[in-house]
C-alpha cells in the first residue's frame, strides 16, 4: 500500500487544511449568528408589543384621541391643512409684493440710467457739432494765412 503522502502532494494537503479551516469558521459564525440573534429580535418584539399595548393605558389625550371618530379626525385634518394653505398664502403674497417693490426700484433705476444716457448723448452730439465747426473754423483761418503769405518755416 503506498503511503498517504504520497497520493496527496503537499500543497494539496496545505489547501485542504486552510478550507477546513475555513468551513470551520463560517459554520462557528453561522451557529453565532443564530444563537444570538434571534434573541435580540424577540427582546426588540417583546418591547414593542408591551409599550404599544401597555404604556398608553393610563395617558387621558390617548384615550381621547382612541375615541374620537374617523369624521372627527378627518375634519380636523381639513382644518390644519386649511391653517397651512393659508399660511402658506400669506408668505406667498408677502413675497410678491417684496419682489413687486423690488422691480419697481430696479425700473427706477433704468429710468435714471436711460435719463443719464440721453443727456451723455446729447452731450456728445453738441461737443461733435462744435468739433466740426472749430475744425472748419481752422481751416478757414489756415487758407487765409496761406494767402497772405505767411510761412510757418523760419528762413
Amino acid at each position: 500500500m503506498r503511503e498517504w503522502r504520497v497520493l496527496y502532494p503537499l500543497h494539496q494537503r496545505v489547501c485542504s487544511h486552510g478550507f477546513l479551516r475555513w468551513v470551520l469558521i463560517w459554520v462557528c459564525f453561522c451557529v453565532l449568528v443564530f444563537i444570538v440573534g434571534p434573541k435580540s429580535k424577540w427582546k426588540l418584539k417583546e418591547t414593542t408589543l408591551t409599550c404599544s399595548t401597555y404604556c398608553g393605558k393610563d395617558d387621558p389625550v390617548k384615550n381621547e384621541e382612541v375615541k374620537k371618530d374617523l369624521l372627527t379626525m378627518l375634519s380636523e385634518e381639513l382644518n390644519l391643512q386649511k391653517i397651512v394653505a393659508n399660511e402658506t398664502l400669506e408668505h406667498t403674497k408677502r413675497l410678491i409684493m417684496d419682489t413687486r417693490k423690488t422691480s419697481s426700484q430696479y425700473q427706477k433705476e433704468a429710468e435714471k440710467c436711460n435719463v443719464g444716457v440721453e443727456t451723455c448723448e446729447e452731450a456728445r452730439e453738441r461737443v461733435e457739432a462744435e468739433l466740426i465747426e472749430e475744425l472748419r473754423l481752422s481751416a478757414l483761418w489756415e487758407n487765409r494765412t496761406i494767402e497772405y503769405g505767411w510761412n510757418d518755416i523760419p528762413m
